[in-house]
Order: C-alpha cells, then structure tokens, then sequence
C-alpha cells in the first residue's frame, strides 16, 4: 500500500519518528507540496496524509487510486468532502491531541500580557541605566478577582477554563443557541451583550464556521469591557483583524494574544504589523500554541491508529 504524507515539515523538526507509519505501507513523504506539486507526488498513493495541502475537488478527481484521506490535524477545511464523500473515499481526522499545549499556550499569552514579561525581557539593556533597583516603565495588573469569558467550550475551552480558575478567575461563556452546555455545567452561559460588556478577558476556543466569521468586529469589539484583552489561538479568520488593530490603537484594548491569523503566513504588510501597533501591547506567535513535542507524538500515533482502524474496515474519526 502506497502512502504519501505531502507537508512533513508541519510534523516534524526532526524529532518524530514515522515508524508506525512505515510499518503499514510504502510510506513516502515530501517536506513541503506546493499545489502545481499535488497531482504528481499522489499520483501512485492509495493513502494520502495532509495537514495543509489542499485536495480540491479537481485534485481528487484526478487521483485513480486514492482510497483514503489522513487529515494530520482537527480542522478538515482543506479537503472537499463533498468529492470525497461521492468517491466513497473515507476522510479522517484528529481531534483533542493538542489540547495541553495549546491551553497552556492560552495561558502563556495572557500572563505575559498582564505581567509584560515579553516587554521587559526585551528591554534588558534599560534596567542598568535605571535610577532605582527596578523600572516601572509597563503597567503590571493581576488576574485574581478578574472575569475571564470563554467562547467555544469543548476540551480546549474546558482546559483553560481550569487553568483560568486556578488563577483565581471567574469564568463566564458565551451562551450559544443550540448548545447542550453539557460540558461544565456550573459555569455561567451569559448572553452576548452582557458577555462582552462584563469579561476582562475574553479568549476565543471555537471552531470556525460561516456563521462565526469575524465574530469579533467593530461592534463586539465596542461592546467589549474598555481595558480587556483578546486572546485568539482558534482560528484566525474569527477576529476582523482591521478592527482589531483600529481597538488597540484607540485604547479600548489594553492588549491582545494572537496565535493565528486569517492568512498564514502573513503578508509583511499585515495591518497588525504596523509600526504604530508596536507599543500596544500586541503579542503575535506564528501559530505555535499546538506545537509541543507531546502533541506531535500524540498527532502521529492518532493519524497511524486511523490507518490501522481503516485498514481493518472500521475507519475512526471519519469525517466523510
């Protein structure tokens, strides 16, 4: 059985070992697959894994001996399930491996926004040119007493939920029609407007649909508590970036936590980028919250027990 992983590089840096792979095919992989590339590197594979590599439609149409699709990631937008699914060809996914690290990541960015831990490490030179033992120079605030509203409540959501709470938070979510609130019952469901209005931090943990996009705008952004924080390691899409550097510029957010972009990567004249941003208490990270080294492993074995399942006729985490 031939097996073609097109994006290795997204995986690993070296330090992931595609054994269980190996061991249940011809397994082949490419470090990087630019669109002109897809056709001509899957032409032979029967089992394709890709994390960002897009199968459109006329790609998969144009592969005779695809019989199944390994998404290297919990997101599926990048396949069109629609072709697959009239193809019969089985698409899976992996869900809930990255949830320590990318909950820990959550955290990461907002005490690094209320403490100015980024700032000051990158300041080292002015402290010896300090009159006193310390520098006041960036203002330091506490998260205790604080209200933290989440928005997407499922394992990563519910993971920084507890983490916000062992800060001593009080965590308020997002009501959202339809949801069974099953998950964490005891917190609050608070409807929009009051959502915005009364959460010093509001953290974004929901997946991105056509419903959500650019939830956060010019009005949820007016409508937010003036001297909040944004956090946003989901979806880039979810955030109207353009508001977003208008509220930091005006003050109205005293700082944001971005760990992904609607484009990735972005252009050099990305609207965040701008120089007068620099001072605003903006902290970007290159989508790296799900990065860690237990993740990646947790990711593989998950993509590999996809493969097995699948080869025994019980595909899991099937998409379509």
């Amino acid at each position: 059985m031939k097996i073609t992983c097109l994006d290795a590089s997204t995986l690993t840096r070296g330090d992931i070992d595609f054994a269980p792979l190996e061991e249940l095919g011809d397994f082949s992989h490419f470090d990087r697959t630019d669109p002109s590339q897809v056709i001509e590197r899957s032409q032979d594979a029967e089992v394709i894994l890709t994390n960002k590599v897009v199968l459109d439609a006329g790609i998969i149409q144009s592969l005779p001996n695809l019989k199944l699709i390994l998404v290297c990631a919990t997101g599926v937008n990048v396949v069109d399930l629609d072709t697959a699914t009239a193809r019969g060809i089985p698409v899976c996914n992996v869900a809930g491996y990255s949830t320590p690290s990318v909950a820990q990541h959550t955290a990461a960015l907002l005490l690094s926004l209320v403490t100015k831990v980024h700032r000051f490490a990158n300041e080292h030179e002015e402290w010896p040119r300090s009159p006193i033992f310390t520098r006041l120079t960036h203002p330091i605030s506490e998260l205790t007493g604080r209200s933290c509203g989440i928005i997407g409540l499922g394992e990563i959501g519910s993971a920084f939920a507890g983490i916000a709470e062992a800060l001593e938070m009080k965590v308020q979510v997002l009501a959202r029609e339809g949801s069974s609130n099953s998950r964490r019952p005891d917190l609050p469901r608070i409807q929009s407007e009051e959502f915005f209005a009364t959460s010093d931090v509001v953290s974004l943990h929901c997946p991105l649909t056509s419903n959500n996009e650019h939830l956060i705008n010019q009005t949820t952004l007016s409508a937010m508590k003036p001297g909040s924080l944004l956090l946003n390691v989901s979806r880039g899409p979810l955030v109207n970036e353009i508001d977003l550097a208008e509220a930091l510029r005006s003050g109205h957010l005293s700082g944001a936590g971005l760990d992904v972009l609607s484009e990735e990567p972005p252009r050099p004249d990305h609207p965040l980028f701008a120089p007068d941003l620099e001072d605003k208490n903006l902290i970007m990270t290159p989508h790296t919250a799900w990065l860690s080294l237990e993740s990646r492993r947790r990711l593989l074995a998950g993509v590999a027990d996809n493969l097995k399942n699948w080869i025994a006729g019980t595909p899991s985490n099937r998409v379509a």
